[in-house]
């Protein structure tokens, strides 16, 4: 019997054999037949192209990830709750397609791809109505909000009408929206949502939403927030401004609040403003030639020369000392500091504090330029540039062409992500698992709003 098996066994083997060595194809293989052939849709779940981080102090609920770390948390003092040490990426991001963030004093908002109401939500402090009411039980409202909430807006045109911008202050929220003009939400103390200030009013628990819709010919295509002021730019390159201005910093030529947005002359009432930058009381602008304006505070040479003893200016002047650099394509101003970027990718910084060129450089009067090698720049990438900056209360960043990140600056609450504690006196590169396409700084968190490697 086991013989029997066996030789059965052999003569299978030997048929497999000749089968496979003798076998030949009738007909010869056309290469473009490998082109026709049909590719199926296997029905997978479609991939975004977008991906949300952020990292920085989120014990107020600024980052919006305590719905994520309670799953798993050790316990209710759990650090993750309250330091996010470097960047995390975020369910919200992977939930909706996010299209804007901005970043304020303990706060963010983010701007949803939706055909519906919840277009803009917001996560983090709450404590004057800055991103919207949100009801927590009778007579009570939340002052604090940990995972991000749809912000309440009365959209006429839900299904038509996209978010173009959102800017953020220290507690005042603007949303730029295509079709249905500007909403302003929040604290008003100094009119920097745009409206008449009432005298002790009570901003916690408001259901307040400003809409400004007196820009109908010519339409607010972005906004941007100091402290406590807002400014507006209109598709013309018009410049609006409204809020506080004891510094000067609505260049509207007083010092004075301005309640309601009016247009800022000066040296750019005939230009065409392409980027405004503001992030604290000093406010860089830049024309559609690559010239920049300054105005508001220049405590620390800001906008003036050494020696010239002049700390406020209440209107546009052109920047003399940022000429001769080649044609500007992008602008920040800090608290204390201003960048620059040419169209070669060199980053220039000048004002007081950590400006990126070392520990033992804290204060220039003239922009001078940060090494592109501390960018990436060198023999192995030598086409290394960057394309965008971005500037916090006093940490400041970069993005290169290649969507990589470069943060330095005062590295309060770990706003930096750089898995230290300590300040960073030149650009050092972020760990983020994508190409960062626009950044949103805080005073002490930062988010990065990205898409893959290689798209």
């Amino acid at each position: 019997m086991h013989k029997t098996y066996c030789i059965l066994r052999k003569l299978r083997s030997e048929y497999l054999n000749s089968v496979r060595c003798y076998a030949k194809r009738v007909l010869p293989v056309d290469p473009s037949d490998y082109e026709n052939l049909p590719v199926e849709d296997m029905h997978m779940k479609s991939y975004k192209d977008t991906s949300l981080y952020g990292w920085g102090l989120g014990e107020y609920g600024a980052i919006g990830h305590h719905g994520e770390v309670m799953k798993n948390m050790s316990g209710p003092d759990d650090p993750r709750l309250r330091l996010v040490i470097r960047p995390k990426r975020l369910n919200f991001g992977e939930l909706n397609t996010v299209t804007d963030i901005a970043a304020g004093y303990g706060f963010s908002a983010f701007s949803v791809k939706k055909k519906n109401q919840c277009k803009v939500y917001g996560t983090g402090l709450n404590t004057d109505s800055q991103i919207g009411f949100h009801y927590q039980k009778k007579d009570s409202y939340l002052e604090i909000v940990l995972v991000p909430l749809p912000i309440p807006l009365a959209f006429k045109w839900p299904e038509k009408t996209k978010i173009k911008n959102l800017a953020a202050g220290r507690a005042h929220l603007v949303i730029v929206t295509d079709l249905e003009g500007v909403f302003i939400l929040g604290n008003n103390s100094y009119g920097q949502c745009g409206r008449t200030v009432i005298e002790n009013e009570n901003y916690s628990g408001s259901r307040v939403v400003h809409k400004l819709l007196q820009f109908k010919n010519d339409p607010i295509i972005s906004a941007e927030c100091g402290q406590d002021h807002t400014l507006l730019l209109s598709e013309s390159g018009k410049v609006y401004a409204c809020g506080w201005g004891a510094d000067g910093q609505t260049g509207l030529g007083h010092y004075s609040i301005q309640s309601k947005p009016a247009r800022v002359l000066g040296d750019i009432e005939n230009e065409r403003i392409v980027k405004l930058s503001s992030k604290c009381d000093c406010v860089l602008a830049l024309n559609d030639k690559g010239e920049v304006f300054g105005w508001g505070n220049s405590e620390y040479s800001q906008l003036f020369e050494e020696g010239d003893g002049i700390q406020q200016m209440n209107r546009p002047i052109h920047l003399k000392k940022c000429t001769g650099f080649g044609k500007i394509i992008d602008v920040a101003a800090a608290g204390s500091h201003c960048m620059m970027l040419n169209e070669a990718g060199d980053v220039f910084t000048w004002g007081f504090g950590i400006l990126g060129q070392g520990p033992n450089v804290t204060h220039n009067w003239r922009p001078k330029i940060i090494p592109p090698v501390l960018f990436g720049r060198n023999a192995f990438q030598s086409d290394t540039v960057v394309r965008a900056i971005y500037c916090g209360l006093s940490h400041s960043a970069a993005v290169t062409n290649y969507g990589d990140v470069y943060m330095w600056g005062k590295n309060k609450e770990r706003c930096l992500g750089l898995l230290q504690k300590f300040d960073q006196f030149f650009p050092s590169r972020v760990a983020i698992g994508a190409s960062a396409k626009k950044l949103a700084l805080g005073v002490d968190h930062s988010l990065a709003l990205c898409h893959p490697f290689g798209s």
